[in-house]
């Protein structure tokens, strides 16, 4: 009985870590595309966001980040994405990479929290 709860167990804790991986996964993965709608499922509902050559907007709703990052993504052609750095801290999570464009690159900077099972972006800094 004690072996089948602790495969039990272990079986819903190894379930648990997929669940919260998969997120930065499709983050990645919606960078790679240049989708800026797919990479906005995963904004928080308030968020900052800097982009090159502009002021910070902070604490913009979920919405309106949406809308800004799309038009940066067609303005600039973004089409790819290159990670060059992810790491967590005390529950908040940072990637770091290159976004492609035609003729030039972007660092992006992306924070993320975890809320439940869900990871969260908090801040987008594109320079």
């Amino acid at each position: 009985m004690k072996r089948l709860l602790l495969m039990a167990g272990l079986g819903f804790i190894l379930l648990s870590f997929k669940a919260v991986s998969g997120d930065p996964e499709s983050i990645i993965s919606a960078l790679k595309q240049g989708n800026a709608e797919q990479l906005s499922q995963f904004f928080d509902n308030i968020l900052d966001i800097k982009l090159p050559e502009k002021d910070e907007i902070k604490n913009v709703g979920k919405n309106q980040a949406g809308i800004t990052l799309k038009n940066f993504f067609s303005e600039n052609r973004v089409k790819g994405f290159e990670l060059t750095s992810q790491r967590e801290m005390g529950g908040t999570m940072y990637m770091t990479g290159k976004l492609q464009s035609s003729g030039k690159s972007y660092n992006i900077t992306l924070m993320m929290k975890s809320k439940g099972d869900k990871t969260s972006i908090i801040t987008v800094r594109i320079n």
